[in-house]
């Protein structure tokens, strides 16, 4: 079932369900009002009737004869009441009959001893004075004077003009109850066509977005719970965009990287391919022949390093790498950098300076903090031409930070927020072959920091440089600082 039928079926039920209850209390109420009005007129009636009987025994019983009560009757009947009268010897005397009626014992003796008895229905009921052709409501009452019982009367309306007023009640209950039902299935339509709609509304967008379409924004006032909706759903269309554009953003990453990957690989494997060609066939000269292999052992080492870099970036993303943390001097290890670096550093015309304690103790593994000081170091290195790289080193509180400062080319702010990132190359047109040109030195350097429970920062301006700052905690000082 559709959810504006679901909508109006619930609004019908309510408010029938209400008119049904106040109806039904309505009407209980006027049956009741209705019946006890009639007693209390038929009471009166009898009370009165009682009052004449008693004035005088002698009076009284003369005024019970036939003529009498027969000329009673006739005033009555404008009133649509009926009578029967009975003796102090339970003896029906009005009107006369053919047969002996009489009450039954434990009726007479009730009302021997001056209690009532009212009758709602002679026909529904053992009503104690038989049926009749049309139904009668009313009372059976004792006259007694000076608690003797002179008499009982059995005075009753029918029932029909009884409960008039409540068939008519009956009949406006029911003309309200089509009138609400016309004007609430109006209403509950247009209350569930409103709210409905929002729905509606929002799944198209749905679609929109499930489509691709990420620029979908509905408008909303923050008036329901539906438009509450409407804007926790704009805001993670908004979020889905950023992230598609951020998948977008390193599947392109990834595209590059395969295709530079590509390019590496093949260029070393050719030269390879080619000098053993020359080797098989004498084509390269004997004093050529230590030249060519060299060049060999050098593309070699630039497969492995390859290689190697995406085999460390894998293990330690899905944290298969052990580290071996201990206590030891980190100045020892960067001038050990220094002099490794030091001829890559010359070739782009830069100066490699280490400024550091001679004394610098620091908590990590001493291998892996190796590998990040060289890749944060080459990667200054190949964005750097005729500059300066400064390395500086030095104790905080429960910890050691380091930092690479270089006055290379430099990243502005959307470069700097994917510098994380594998396959991120900040200026692919600057890089050199052989220092870090694959784009995971510095995805490799996030995280390692991560698994030693540092924290990296970078801040860098175009054409000014840049600077990368590590820090390292002692041991019980550790932290784990997400990435944002």
């Amino acid at each position: 079932m559709k959810l504006i039928y679901q909508h109006m079926l619930g609004f019908l039920l309510i408010i029938v369900t209400t008119v049904s209850i106040i109806g039904y209390a309505e009407i209980n109420y006027i049956s009741n009002q209705a019946y006890s009005q009639n007693y209390k007129r038929m009471e009166e009636y009898a009370s009165s009737l009682g009052e004449m009987a008693a004035s005088n025994e002698r009076g009284g019983t003369a005024r019970l004869n036939s003529n009498f009560l027969n000329q009673l009757q006739f005033v009555l009947q404008g009133d649509n009441v009926h009578l029967r009268i009975f003796n102090n010897q339970n003896v029906q005397i009005y009107p006369k009959t053919r047969d002996n009626l009489q009450l039954s014992k434990n009726v007479f003796n009730t009302l021997s001893h001056g209690q009532e008895i009212r009758i709602k229905n002679n026909n529904k009921q053992d009503s104690y004075v038989g049926r009749s052709k049309d139904a009668y409501t009313g009372v059976l009452v004792p006259w007694l004077n000076n608690k003797k019982l002179i008499g009982i009367i059995w005075i009753g309306s029918r029932v029909k003009n009884v409960e008039r007023p409540i068939y008519m009640a009956k009949h406006n209950l029911l003309n309200a109850l089509i009138v609400t039902l016309i004007v609430g299935l109006i209403l509950s339509f247009i209350l569930a066509y409103y709210s409905t709609n929002k729905i509606k509304r929002l799944s198209r967008a749905t679609n929109k977005v499930a489509a691709g379409n990420f620029d979908v924004q509905l408008p909303h006032k923050d008036s329901d719970e539906i438009d509450q909706l409407a804007g926790n759903f704009n805001r993670m269309v908004r979020a889905l965009k950023k992230a598609d554009g951020e998948i977008k953003a390193q599947e392109k990453r990834r595209d590059q990287f395969m295709a530079d990957a590509a390019h590496e690989m093949r260029t070393p494997l050719t030269t390879i391919n080619g000098i053993l060609e020359g080797l098989q066939y004498d084509a390269i000269p004997e004093e050529s022949k230590p030249k060519s292999i060299a060049l060999m052992r050098q593309e070699t080492k630039r497969l492995i390093r390859l290689v190697n870099e995406n085999l460390d970036y894998e293990k330690i993303r899905s944290n298969q790498i052990m580290l071996t943390k201990t206590n030891f001097n980190a100045h020892k290890v960067l001038n050990d950098v220094q002099i490794q670096l030091k001829q890559n550093a010359e070739k782009s015309k830069d100066k490699l300076v280490v400024e550091s304690p001679t004394d610098l103790p620091i908590y990590a593994d001493r291998d892996r903090f190796t590998q990040i000081m060289v890749n944060l170091i080459q990667n200054a290195i190949q964005f750097t031409q005729d500059g300066t790289i400064t390395v500086t080193g030095r104790r905080i509180e429960h910890g050691t930070t380091i930092s690479v400062h270089d006055t290379g080319i430099g990243m502005n702010s959307k470069q700097i927020k994917y510098i994380f990132e594998r396959f991120f190359k900040a200026d692919p047109s600057r890089a050199h072959h052989g220092v870090g040109e694959s784009g995971l030195g510095l995805a490799i350097v996030s995280s390692l920091i991560k698994q030693h429970g540092g924290k990296i920062e970078v801040k860098s301006k175009p054409k000014k440089g840049s600077t990368f700052t590590i820090t390292i905690f002692d041991k019980g000082y550790e932290q784990f600082v997400a990435k944002k």
